[in-house]
């Protein structure tokens, strides 16, 4: 038996999948809330102008649509991604987003996409809870979860080096693999020698040497 290696192709960018499994699925769900909080809010008396369900704007459109969108999006990419370029683009784009999520409400102004309107609570508590559920706060945890996907991303791991060369086993028949032909015949165990040449007679010599000495005595 013997191994052979077989390296699986992919290189630097082939990582697991669940390198952004949880980063990806934590960003779906953050996306799915900033883009459905604004029109299921009014159910629970926990919503910006205008309070009424399902009622759409153009602010709400641009400002927490789109973003929450491109969130999920992200999170997709990550969640089922085993490249890591792909995955880190939807790192970025969850980066984007939630950065829109906190700075949106400046830029809507200049640039005419409209208002998200105002918070509809008489305390204020409620009105920072409602600041943070729906722009400011949600903006910031989907930074940190991008950002924390990129970072994890841009690390290759020795499990990644693993997971790109794999060594398999292959099973090898020795005997039926021909013999190689040698060039030196090899000695059978009840095969007699004799050595012939310039060391034979200088064996016979020396044995007569020790022969006549040992007469002498």
């Amino acid at each position: 038996m013997s191994e052979t290696r077989e390296r699986r192709t992919g290189g630097r960018l082939h990582m697991p999948r669940s390198r952004g499994a949880l980063s990806g699925l934590l960003l779906i769900l953050a996306g799915v809330w900033g883009a459905f909080i604004p029109f299921v809010g009014p159910y629970f008396d926990f919503a910006f102008t205008p309070d009424s369900p399902w009622a759409w704007t153009t602010g709400r459109g641009w400002l927490e649509v789109l973003p929450g969108a491109v969130t999920v999006v992200g999170g997709l990419l990550l969640l089922g991604s085993r490249n890591r370029a792909t995955a880190m683009l939807g790192g970025w784009l969850a980066v984007v987003a939630g950065a829109w999520f906190v700075v949106g409400r400046a830029l809507a102004g200049p640039m005419a996409l409209g208002n998200a309107g105002s918070p509809v609570a008489v305390t204020e508590t409620k009105q920072v809870m409602l600041e943070l559920a729906y722009f400011s706060g949600l903006g910031a945890l989907i930074v940190f979860l991008g950002a924390a996907a990129v970072g994890r991303l841009s690390v290759r791991s020795v499990r990644d080096v693993r997971q790109a060369e794999t060594v398999g086993t292959r099973p090898v028949d020795t005997a039926e693999q021909p013999v190689a032909a040698t060039s030196e015949p090899v000695p059978m165990r009840d095969q007699k020698t004799e050595v012939i040449g310039p060391t034979a007679d200088a064996q016979h010599r020396r044995r007569g040497w020790r022969l006549g000495r040992f007469a002498h005595r």
